[in-house]
């Protein structure tokens, strides 16, 4: 995926109120349940119908790092849908989201301002205004560069206007070379 998209399903999963299914069989299992059938899960993983019988029975425990991979991804995917959905409804209507980050960060404003662009290492409450539209762009399958964008955004609402009351004529903020970047619900 992206590193913002996988921060927010990262922070979604976190609230997550049983653990998934850590063992190759017991995650074989639970797809084959969900996707109802060896055949779609043999197709979505890239293996043979036969292989993914013999995880089911448990009769090969250990798969090679690449299925591994794919495999653990599609079952956090699916995990607890109305758990992740109850999250990502309290985010967008009240709860709002916590960005972590630190990058890079600069913005556009009128001649004799001090817009160099410059690391920060913020930790930002962001209004569910911004919680709804970083899910929604998420779930619309928007690219890194148009999460980023709103990030960038409620950044200059929240930290540089301070909601309006401060650096009114700012035009756009910068927001690049990011470090580290987490997200909090």
């Amino acid at each position: 995926m992206s590193l913002f998209g996988d921060g927010l399903e990262a922070a979604v999963q976190k609230v997550f109120t049983r653990p998934a299914p850590k063992s190759a069989g017991a995650q074989m299992r639970y797809l084959v349940k969900q996707l109802k059938g060896t055949k779609a899960v043999a197709q979505m993983l890239r293996v043979s119908q036969r292989t993914v019988e013999r995880y089911v029975k448990d009769q090969i425990k250990k798969p090679r790092a690449d299925l591994a991979a794919r495999l653990e991804r599609e079952v956090k995917n699916r995990w607890q849908p109305q758990i992740r959905a109850k999250a990502r409804a309290k985010a967008a209507s009240t709860g709002g989201i916590v960005i972590d980050t630190r990058a890079r960060m600069g913005y556009t404003a009128p001649i004799g301002s001090t817009d160099q662009d410059r690391i920060r290492h913020l930790t930002i409450a962001l209004p569910p205004v911004y919680a709804a539209r970083l899910f929604d762009a998420q779930e619309q399958g928007a690219s890194d560069n148009r999460l980023r964008e709103i990030a960038a955004e409620a950044l200059k609402e929240v930290y540089f206007q301070d909601g309006g009351r401060r650096a009114g004529s700012l035009e756009e903020v910068r927001f690049t070379d990011i470090e580290h970047l987490e997200f909090e619900l």
